[in-house]
């Protein structure tokens, strides 16, 4: 049986990368989905490609407007009842380098978009009794490295947003959990800049699995929280990052 038979999600940032692979992952198992994204030719190609399964809309996530527009789209597919906040962008300056103006823009697509998607969808799916909203987070959500104080403040204030819904909605059955990716080989992970070989050569070599992750592997986690399987997790962190929080093996150490 697929695990998502019956489902309605949106998902944010879903035509390329992590979003695309989710999308990809969910239909396969059953739901139907709206691809929310900027990306236009790429989010129309998607969903002419899965079919009836997936339509398109073309979507600022920092707008109420657009959050209207897709959970309208979301019900003319059936009862919405998953998602999936993915939709990010990064900017990689120091604090000197990152005007204000620049700190705004990522707080509005990654933080705001997610506050706003779970206020738009919360009538639907107290309406269908049960509900799975997913914030995509990051490793740099739950530590930081120089350079991304815009990104990591956002990653890290999703998991307060998740754990103050999840305490607010749980009630009604709707459940609210963060997934934190590692290295990723997206187009914001390297794809296209770097080779994947080179990139598990100087970034990954030591990690517990030596390579950088797909967004596959990250949307299997999503698939997870989106299922009736996760009924009982709520506020909750799944961590797909290669084993880089549990530590790197060491030059010189003994190993097995």
């Amino acid at each position: 049986m697929q695990r998502l038979a019956g489902k309605v999600a949106i998902i944010t940032g879903g035509a390329n990368g992590m979003g695309e692979a989710t999308v990809r992952a969910f239909v396969e198992q059953g739901a139907r989905v709206v691809i929310g994204d900027i990306a236009e030719e790429q989010g129309q190609a998607l969903a002419a490609e899965l079919g009836d399964a997936a339509v398109f809309l073309r979507m600022d996530v920092t707008s109420e407007d657009d959050w209207a527009s897709a959970v309208a789209a979301a019900q003319k597919l059936g009862t919405l009842n998953v998602l999936v906040n993915n939709a990010a962008i990064l900017h990689i300056a120091s604090i000197t380098d990152t005007t204000p103006e620049d700190y705004m823009r990522v707080v509005k697509v990654n933080q705001l978009s997610a506050f706003l998607g779970i206020r738009a969808v919360i009538p639907a799916m107290k309406e269908a009794g049960v509900g799975s909203i997913i914030n995509i987070s990051s490793i740099d959500g739950l530590h930081s490295q120089a350079g991304i104080s815009a990104y990591s403040s956002t990653k890290w204030a999703l998991r307060g947003l998740t754990r103050s819904a999840a305490i607010e909605l749980g009630q009604y059955n709707i459940r609210v959990n963060t997934v934190h990716p590692g290295g990723i080989f997206t187009q914001m992970g390297g794809k296209g800049m770097i080779e994947e070989e080179d990139i598990n050569k100087t970034i990954y070599s030591k990690l517990p699995i030596p390579r950088v992750g797909q967004p596959e592997e990250v949307a299997a986690v999503t698939l997870f929280l989106a299922t009736d399987e996760a009924s009982y997790s709520t506020g909750s962190e799944f961590v797909a990052d290669g084993g880089w929080f549990a530590g790197q093996r060491g030059n010189g150490m003994p190993t097995s």
